[in-house]
């Protein structure tokens, strides 16, 4: 039987520090999907995320030395070079050329077919702002900013048990707004 390896965050901080690639490869592991969501809700495309995620991973490896655990978790850091790096990619050039360079009928035809509703159509920031207060900020936390539910619990100092439940009665509110508009 294996066992698998964790690391506390100074632990985690200091053997990134010192280049440990067992570390690196668990911080890779167990950081991916928060952050690949983050990056896709910016940039907006799987394919897009994906590459701007490399290259967050790489900044990461080569800024460790300058993370600085009294200005916020590691975690918030990584999130922010994650942010910025996808905001850098949607304004660059590049970007805004392959957007209007794209042929009519990725949009049109795709759409044309297409009954499911869309986030960016039906404005889910908006609705989330009518939950109640306790729902809203688990619900921002979690899908919009990519926060696991463990890292809300630690971070809000709630049991995890309570914003389980409060994330899934948040959402339950989330759907019956949604079926009423």
């Amino acid at each position: 039987m294996d066992l698998i390896q964790t690391y506390s965050e100074p632990e985690l901080v200091l053997l990134l520090q010192q280049r440990s690639q067992t570390a690196f490869s668990y911080l890779y592991d167990h950081y991916t999907g928060a952050l690949h969501t983050v990056i896709l809700s910016i940039v907006g495309e799987d394919e897009l995320a994906n590459d701007v995620l490399q290259e967050v991973f790489v900044k990461i490896w080569r800024q460790m030395g300058s993370y600085d655990a009294s200005k916020g978790r590691l975690f918030t850091w990584m999130l922010n070079i994650a942010r910025n790096a996808a905001i850098d990619m949607v304004r660059s050039r590049q970007f805004q050329n392959s957007k209007q360079n794209r042929e009519l009928n990725e949009d049109v035809y795709g759409a044309a077919g297409s009954t499911e509703k869309k986030i960016e159509h039906i404005g889910l920031r908006k609705l989330v702002q009518g939950l109640k207060p306790e729902w809203r900020n688990l619900v921002e936390l979690s899908y919009f900013e990519g926060y696991t539910q463990d890292e809300i619990s630690k971070m809000l100092d709630i049991p995890l048990g309570t914003v389980k439940t409060r994330l899934r009665s948040g959402l339950q509110a989330l759907r019956q707004l949604l079926q009423n508009d």
